[in-house]
C-alpha cells in the first residue's frame, strides 16, 4: 500500500462521509428521545441489513472478519455511543470526542498491521489528543452539559471504532471484497445482541411500548442512521481503508466536528463552553498538521519522480 495522496474522487468520498457523520450525532439525539439506546441500535442495524440480504451476496471473506467488524463497529461503537448520548453526552462534543479513534487507530496499527506512522502524524494526533483532553476537563452535571459518564462512554466508542478500522484493513489483506456487501452482512451481527440488551434493560413490555409509539422523528432517525450513516458512509469509508493506509484515512474524520458542532448549535441549541471551543480548535489544528505533512511530502516527491 503506497503513501500517495488521495485522488480527487477519494477526497470527495471522504468529505461526503464527514458531512453525513457530522449530522449523525444530532440525528442520534433525536432518535433517543423516543427509543432506548439498545433498541435504537437494534432497529438501525435491522434496517441496514435485513431488507438487502436477499439480493446482496455474502462478501467473499472468512466469517471472522464479518463477525469481528459487526461486533466492533456495530455493537461496540454504537452501543457505547448511544448509551453515552443518553447519559449526558452532548451531540456537538460527541462529534469531537469520537475522533480519538484516529489516535487509537495509529496506536494499534503499528504493532498489529505494521503500518509505520510518520513523525508529522504523531505530532498532529498528539495535538488533537491534547485538545480532546481539554474538552474532557470542561464536563459538568447541569442540564445541557457534557457529563463525565457520557465522555467516558464516548471514548470507549471511539476505541471500538479504531478496532473496526483495523478489522477492515486486515480484511483487505485477505483478498478483494465489495465494501457494500461487507457492511450489509456485518450489520446483521449486532441485531440479536442489541435486541437482547434492549429486553434486558427495558423489559419486553417496555420494548413493545416503544415500538408502538414510534413516530415520524424516530422513524426518520432510524432510516438516516441505517441508510446514510451506516450503508453509504461506511461503504465509502471502507473503500478508502482498502486503498490507503489507516493512518492516512482516519484523520479525515477529525473534520466531522466542524459539521457536528454547527448542527448541534443549529438544531439543538447547544453552545459549547470556552474550554470546549479551545479543545475543538486544537483538534482541528491537529488535523491540519497531520495532513499537511503528507501533502508537502507528496509535492516534494513529484519533481523527483518526473
Amino acid at each position: 500500500m503506497n503513501a500517495a495522496a488521495l485522488s480527487r474522487g477519494d477526497l470527495l468520498r471522504a468529505l461526503a462521509v464527514v458531512v453525513i457523520w457530522g449530522l449523525n450525532f444530532v440525528v442520534m439525539k433525536l432518535g433517543l428521545q423516543g427509543l432506548s439506546p439498545m433498541l435504537l441500535g437494534a432497529l438501525r442495524f435491522s434496517a441496514a441489513s435485513l431488507p438487502f440480504l436477499l439480493f446482496v451476496p455474502r462478501p467473499a471473506l472468512p466469517w471472522r472478519f464479518v463477525l469481528g467488524y459487526g461486533l466492533a463497529q456495530g455493537l461496540g461503537q454504537f452501543g457505547f455511543l448511544f448509551l453515552g448520548l443518553q447519559l449526558g453526552m452532548t451531540a456537538g462534543m460527541a462529534s469531537v470526542v469520537m475522533q480519538t479513534q484516529a489516535f487509537f487507530t495509529l496506536l494499534l496499527a503499528a504493532p498489529l498491521l505494521g503500518e509505520r506512522a510518520r513523525p508529522w502524524q504523531w505530532w498532529g494526533l498528539t495535538l488533537a489528543f491534547a485538545g480532546l483532553m481539554t474538552i474532557g476537563l470542561a464536563h459538568g452535571e447541569g442540564p445541557g452539559q457534557m457529563t463525565l459518564a457520557g465522555f467516558a462512554l464516548t471514548l470507549a466508542a471511539a476505541f471500538m471504532w479504531a478496532v473496526s478500522n483495523l478489522v477492515a484493513r486486515r480484511a483487505a489483506t485477505a483478498g478483494p471484497y465489495g465494501p457494500f456487501p461487507f457492511i450489509v452482512w456485518s450489520s446483521t451481527v449486532p441485531i440479536v445482541p442489541f435486541f437482547a440488551l434492549a429486553l434486558w434493560t427495558d423489559g419486553a413490555q417496555g420494548v413493545l411500548a416503544q415500538l408502538r409509539a414510534v413516530d415520524g422523528v424516530a422513524l426518520a432517525a432510524v432510516l438516516y442512521l441505517a441508510l446514510l450513516a451506516t450503508l453509504l458512509a461506511y461503504t465509502l469509508w471502507t473503500q478508502l481503508l482498502q486503498r490507503h493506509p489507516a493512518g492516512r484515512v482516519t484523520p479525515f474524520s477529525l473534520l466531522v466536528p466542524v459539521v457536528g458542532l454547527w448542527a448541534a448549535y443549529a438544531f439543538l441549541g447547544e453552545q459549547p463552553a470556552p474550554l470546549q471551543w479551545a479543545g475543538a480548535g486544537a483538534v482541528l489544528c491537529g488535523l491540519v498538521v497531520n495532513q499537511a505533512g503528507g501533502w508537502l511530502r507528496a509535492r516534494r516527491a513529484r519533481p523527483a519522480a518526473s
